[in-house]
């Protein structure tokens, strides 16, 4: 059985992780024969990186359903992992290829979501809200005969980003950990490699109706193994730098103002970032979920203090450039 894997956003942190691993790693490139990437930004660096490693990028043209199923089809995949893209129209791209996908009869559809979703009100936090839309139009092709598309679903709820603190880099040097999440609730951020692992586990896995049947058709919900108020963070980053670090408790429009100076992200993401420290000072982020990646992997997620032992240099001031983490070790 053939596996030809196309993944969306491939030039983002999260789909050129999953690209690289499923390249690279010889228990996933063993079992995938071809990897295609749709991406906005076509002659972006990470395009180039991937292209030497054998993936075919495919510019992303959106407006058009109909070009849009004619691009999957032409490509070959019989496995489609969505990546909602960094973009201020990131909801009408991602619906936009949800329906391309399934008019072209793709069989394997991976969603790469975001734990929380289903806790945002659509009027406080909507750019998380729009994940449940997304996931919503992904389940309906299960029930719909005439596609193929609703044979293997499967929908991978990805949590809070550990590398979402690197956008603090600057303050850590300070010894300061700012973050507008309030002084009593928890979250459980998770490494993007993590996550990539679990997905690629996901996109190479096969069976009898397309995707394995331990994956076909679940809601994977992913966090990372600690749950943490702001003092815990800090703590674990103190005992991974060897330098005393103290939570800094700020509002969200201070929050919003250090992002928008720091943070790579366009503005939609950064909206993304507060409306889910929103989440957590609300307390609906009180809870970890690493079932689903111990079944997946056979390892255990990466704990907080691990991670920044990973990224110690971004937090100094002669930092080098580290690649992400691509394991759960």
């Amino acid at each position: 059985m053939s596996r030809n894997v196309c993944i969306s956003a491939v030039d983002g942190q999260t789909g050129f992780l999953i690209a690289e691993l499923l390249l690279t790693d010889q228990k996933f490139s063993s079992k995938v024969d071809s990897v295609c990437g749709l991406t906005l930004h076509p002659t972006s660096a990470k395009c180039k990186e991937l292209q030497k490693l054998g993936v075919t990028i495919i510019p992303h043209k959106s407006g058009k359903v109909k070009e849009m199923a004619a691009t999957l089809k032409e490509s070959g995949a019989d496995a489609l992992c969505i990546i909602p893209p960094t973009h201020k129209d990131k909801f009408d791209i991602t619906m936009e290829l949800v329906a391309a996908g399934k008019k072209a009869g793709v069989p394997n559809i991976c969603l790469v979501s975001s734990a929380g979703a289903d806790m945002a009100d659509a009027k406080k936090q909507p750019r998380l809200r729009e994940f449940i839309d997304i996931e919503q139009l992904v389940m309906e092709a299960k029930g719909d005969a005439k596609t193929p598309t609703g044979t293997s679903p499967v929908v991978v709820r990805g949590g809070f980003y550990a590398e979402n603190l690197l956008n603090y880099s600057p303050q850590f040097k300070e010894r300061i950990l700012p973050l507008p999440i309030g002084p009593n609730h928890k979250f459980a951020p998770i490494a993007l490699g993590d996550v990539a692992l679990v997905v690629a586990n996901v996109l190479s896995g096969k069976g009898k109706h397309g995707f394995d049947d331990k994956h076909r058709g679940q809601l994977i919900v992913l966090t990372g193994p600690m749950l943490a108020a702001g003092d815990e963070l800090a703590e674990a980053a103190t005992q991974a730098l060897g330098t005393d670090m103290q939570f800094e408790d700020i509002s969200e429009a201070e929050a919003k103002r250090v992002l928008h100076a720091q943070a790579p992200s366009d503005a939609s993401e950064i909206q993304y970032l507060l409306e889910y420290y929103s989440l957590v000072r609300e307390g609906k982020t009180n809870y970890i979920s690493t079932c689903a990646f111990h079944d997946i992997t056979g390892q255990h997620p990466q704990e907080p203090v691990d991670f920044f032992k990973v990224y110690a240099g971004e937090f100094k001031p002669e930092h080098a450039s580290k690649k992400r983490k691509t394991n759960g070790k």
